[in-house]
């Protein structure tokens, strides 16, 4: 049960992150709209001490300018407690442009 709750946290907050990306890579958006988005997720979806260390950064993936936004966080080990950023993932989105 741990390892599905576990992996549970790591699956929500991996979409978040990717999600904000995504947000933040819309044209008119921006880096910042793209950390509070990634937050808003974490919070509704599990609670907001898990996005209390979200930064948000340009990239290239692939030679395209993205957005990388980075969520570290406590991986649960025992029910919801856990060594604090024992978890870090990344979610990237190309940056839109209008042309």
């Amino acid at each position: 049960m741990q390892l599905a709750l576990a992996l549970h946290v790591r699956n929500t907050v991996l979409d978040a992150a990717a999600e904000g990306a995504r947000y933040a890579a819309l044209a008119g958006s921006s880096p910042a709209a793209g950390v509070e988005r990634t937050r808003q997720l974490i919070d509704a979806a599990i609670a907001a001490d898990y996005a209390a260390d979200v930064s948000a950064e340009a990239a290239t993936v692939g030679g395209v300018p993205a957005i990388a936004i980075t969520v570290r966080t406590s991986l649960p080990v025992v029910g919801l407690l856990g060594p604090e950023r024992a978890l870090e993932v990344t979610g990237h989105a190309a940056i839109e442009s209008v042309d």
